[in-house]
């Protein structure tokens, strides 16, 4: 998780329960239980109230399951264990699509679905780490989907309606209104935007859904801000939630290709420094470079330190990552990067990104 020193938010994801943190979704499928698709047919445009949040809860509370997922690990001395972690998801179709955070199921050998009190096995689709967005499915039919809203018809004081796991204590709903919309929030290194609602947010509840009036779907939570470390700062009713209609895009590529097509991606992995550090400048340096990719092609090598992308100067990941999002596959940059104390122009052709 990347913190974002120029704001006093200590952002926490809320995904996992027994001391790891998970990873972020939500979209819409049709009705067709063989062949579930994407299909603006199926999404609500709803913009009038006309529920109560008591039966806005009976629509939507169906519609969100508990995820319990087996994490292995190899600690320095080769000994292996493991462990569970727990958050929420939310049923797209009837047939047993469920969206989740990437950052619940990040990592796990074995993913278990409960509803109504009956655990399924789950099958991984597909995941997108960008978005925290995931896609599992569950052997099952005629289940109960949540209907999904236009997010981009939500507005500021519209009611909002949190359903998830919160600490495992089994499905649970809190209520109260979108407080902002479009914050960006940066989180394992990727700046999302995100509603903001005071509705309660727990660890637990990534991957549920935030729901409006009507018992549509709006978003999923993947995020909130904790008071726990801040020079005793209490910081309460902060949570965050990925709009819907971003994740519409994102699960019908998952759904058709199995990761997001389009992406230019370098071929590197970086660590940022944000101070001096055994002899290295804080800035942005490569830590790895993929084979057969276009950094490697273009020779780029491991501790360059990137400074620069076309004409815009870089310091931090976010900078790399929003000068990319600008980009097409395909395109050809210029990447300005110092080797050996010396200053050099690298240039780039962008390759679609299949490792998401």
């Amino acid at each position: 998780m990347k913190i974002d020193f120029k704001s006093i938010l200590i952002i926490f994801l809320v995904a996992l329960l027994g001391g790891y943190l998970g990873n972020m979704g939500a979209a819409e499928l049709n009705q067709n239980k063989e062949n579930p698709v994407i299909s603006n047919n199926n999404t609500s445009y709803t913009t009038k109230e006309s529920s109560n949040v008591k039966d806005a809860i009976s629509i939507a509370y169906d519609t969100v399951v508990e995820i319990e997922t087996t994490i292995k690990s190899t600690d320095y001395f080769g000994r292996e264990s493991e462990s569970t972690a727990l958050g929420s998801g939310v049923i797209i179709s009837a047939d047993g699509y469920i969206v989740t955070n990437n950052h619940v199921i990040s990592g796990a050998s074995d993913i278990k679905v409960k509803l109504n009190g009956k655990e399924y096995e789950s099958k991984l689709i597909g995941t997108d780490s960008k978005t925290d967005i995931a896609l599992i499915k569950i052997d099952e039919t005629d289940l109960t989907y949540a209907i999904i809203a236009n997010s981009d018809a939500v507005e500021v004081g519209d009611s909002a309606i949190a359903i998830g796991n919160p600490l495992g204590y089994g499905i649970t709903v809190t209520s109260g209104i979108i407080s902002a919309l479009h914050k960006e929030i940066t989180i394992n290194n990727e700046t999302m935007d995100l509603f903001q609602t005071d509705a309660a947010i727990n660890s637990g509840n990534s991957g549920g859904g935030l729901f409006n009036i009507n018992g549509e779907l709006i978003g999923i939570v993947n995020a909130k801000t904790s008071s726990s470390i801040l020079n005793s700062t209490t910081i309460e009713g902060l949570g965050y939630a990925i709009p819907s209609n971003t994740v519409n895009s994102i699960v019908e590529s998952l759904l058709k290709d199995g990761y997001v097509k389009d992406r230019p991606t370098i071929g590197i992995t970086v660590t940022e420094l944000t101070q001096d550090m055994n002899g290295f400048e804080k800035g942005l340096y490569i830590t790895e470079v993929l084979e057969n990719s276009a950094a490697s092609k273009a020779g780029l090598i491991q501790y360059d330190r990137i400074i620069g992308f076309n004409d815009q100067d870089i310091t931090s990941y976010n900078d790399l990552s929003n000068a990319l999002k600008k980009c097409e596959v395909g395109d050809t940059v210029t990447l300005k990067i110092i080797r050996n104390n010396k200053e050099m122009s690298v240039n780039i052709t962008l390759q679609e990104n299949i490792q998401q």
